[in-house]
């Protein structure tokens, strides 16, 4: 599990881990068709240039993250790699995951090892690789087309910033964001809840490729990742909402209006996260306050290692609330 350490935070308080220098650069404007993992298919999100960000120059930079898996930045097309279970064994439930970072880097190390553990369990996955804020390149400047580019570069708080109560973080509808008012950034993590539901899109419309239920895909999201999961279980795009969603450490980042068919919610989180605990608590009120069904897991900080979850069975929970909803069966 990764280590929590004090970092940054510029308009979102989800940063959980410490990445690398980028040491290395993935050359020009990427292509979608390029695998995440060399073994893995990956799928493009959009047809062409994702909308939005037609402006965007910077190149994706990627690093070897733990156990050689990449992490990612600057990330302008966006993809999902492919997992599918054994075809003896699946059972044609699919899920969407999405890395965290604090929406300026994606580690696919966490994604990684959940996407196998749900290939064992026989559910395919996909590892969605969304945009993020764009990172400056050596030297300090930033791309012609990069949203910053367009602002004053400002000086970066340094540790956590101020922790928001229960009750503050309920009062705005569940968004646990810092800087709430940073439109530059609000618009990145728009992107990344546009790159949700777009998968969404693409795995109901070709289903059967993949032998997964079209009525039977969710996401679900880490740190900030389950940020873009609660953003696209809460979208006003009827052919994108999922049939379920979990958010692992990881509160919204928008405001919420639970949907009147808004999908099953699982969370999971540590006791004593900062602003991520009481987020995270607060969408479990507002998920129970629309009659929709939510399940709350909170782990004592006090037990296990210090990490974003202080244990790693909460992909027991996760499974035995699946079956309980009937969305996978055994």
């Amino acid at each position: 599990m990764k280590k929590i350490v004090s970092l940054s935070v510029w308009g979102i308080l989800a940063a959980l881990t410490a990445v690398p220098a980028w040491a290395q650069e993935a050359g020009n404007r990427p292509s979608a068709a390029v695998a995440a993992t060399p073994s893995r298919p990956t799928i493009p999100v959009w047809p062409g240039t994702a909308p939005g960000s037609e402006d965007w120059t910077h190149s994706e930079r990627v690093t070897e993250g733990p156990g050689g898996s990449k992490v990612y930045a600057n990330v302008v097309q966006p993809t999902l790699t492919v997992y599918l279970p054994e075809k003896a064994g699946a059972n044609k439930t699919a899920v969407i995951l999405c890395p965290g970072g604090a929406m300026r880097m994606l580690g696919f190390a966490e994604p990684e090892r959940t996407a196998e553990w749900l290939n064992s369990r026989g559910i395919a996955a996909f590892i969605l690789k969304y945009r993020v804020v764009p990172d400056a390149p050596a030297g300090g400047a930033r791309s012609a087309g990069s949203p910053q580019a367009r602002v004053p570069q400002r000086k970066m708080p340094m540790g956590m910033g101020k922790e928001l109560s229960f009750r503050e973080i309920l009062d705005r509808r569940g968004n646990a964001n810092p800087a709430p008012d940073d439109q530059e950034h609000l618009k990145v993590i728009g992107m990344a809840i546009a790159d949700g539901r777009q998968a969404i899109r693409i795995l109901r419309r070709d289903a059967a490729r993949y032998g997964i239920d079209p009525k039977r895909i969710g996401i679900l999201g880490y740190s900030a990742g389950g940020g873009v999961a609660i953003g696209t279980a809460v979208t006003e795009s009827p052919d994108a909402y999922p049939d379920f969603a979990a958010t692992i450490y990881g509160p919204s980042l928008v405001d919420v209006t639970v949907p009147p068919q808004g999908a099953p919610l699982f969370i999971a989180v540590m006791d004593g996260h900062f602003n991520v605990t009481n987020g995270c608590a607060a969408l479990f009120t507002l998920w129970k306050e629309a009659h929709r069904p939510v399940e709350l897991h909170i782990y004592d900080h006090g037990y296990g290692p210090a990490s974003g979850m202080p244990v790693a069975t909460w992909t027991d929970r996760l499974y035995d609330w699946l079956v309980a909803r009937k969305l996978v069966t055994e």
